[in-house]
């Protein structure tokens, strides 16, 4: 069965909104005004050229703060390698302009297996002239290490260790301070539920593992042991 990359994103993103940009953003996450924040319905776009059918991510409305005009936060999650992915960065931006003439901040975050350098801009020029150079914040998940989230107190931390580099020999210590984070920050059970989930879909230890995790835990103090 195939992972609906997109979906699980979008559902982790728009539970812990402000907790992402927190994480990734610091400097966009001190102006908005997290009083005032609605999720768009899905925008469905069409690539004419592609045939295909495209939907947006995540679209948020919110405020700066001191601000009363709104502004649209736009976040794509992409899954695998697409060298046209600036372009069609751009072209979702244009079409979201165009729809609702505010001021937009486009965020996207690449959460593939590979290693490489992605472009964060899109640019149309001539020898003579520059045309156009759009721009748009990046994350690359394979290129952060792990490690250095797991004393975050942060949703999107815990969630995301799982799309970070890692190697195969560390996948258990993974798990097992991706349990203790969820420990530490004591969230409800649902959202518990759901980060669980999102890590467990791209790190599934084998039952080996398991039981070396399970070695580990025991190991700990009493009460973070019985917890985790």
């Amino acid at each position: 069965m195939s992972i609906d990359h997109d979906r699980l994103f979008k559902e982790l993103i728009t539970t812990f909104f402000e907790e992402f940009l927190l994480l990734f953003f610091p400097h966009v996450h001190e102006h908005i005004d997290f009083q005032h924040v609605s999720f768009l319905s899905e925008e469905l776009f069409t690539d004419v050229t592609a045939g295909e059918k495209y939907r947006v991510d995540v679209l948020v409305e919110t405020k700066l703060k001191g601000e009363d005009s709104l502004i649209i936060v736009h976040i794509e999650n992409q899954s695998y390698v697409q060298p046209s992915f600036p372009e069609r960065m751009f072209i979702y931006f244009s079409r979201l302009f165009e729809k609702y003439r505010k001021r937009m901040l486009p965020i996207a975050v690449f959460s593939y297996d590979y290693l490489r350098n992605e472009p964060s801009s899109f640019t149309l020029q001539f020898p003579f002239f520059d045309v156009l150079q759009f721009r748009f914040l990046t994350v690359e998940l394979r290129k952060q290490n792990w490690r250095d989230y797991i004393r975050h107190d942060n949703p999107i931390a815990a969630a995301l260790l799982s799309k970070m580099g890692y190697t195969e020999s560390e996948r258990v210590e993974l798990k097992k301070q991706f349990l203790r984070m969820i420990v530490r920050m004591e969230l409800d059970e649902a959202k518990q539920r759901l980060l669980i989930g999102f890590f467990e879909t791209y790190v599934k230890l084998s039952d080996e593992e398991e039981q070396q995790l399970r070695n580990e835990v025991n190991e700990m103090e009493t009460k973070e042991k019985e917890q985790v």
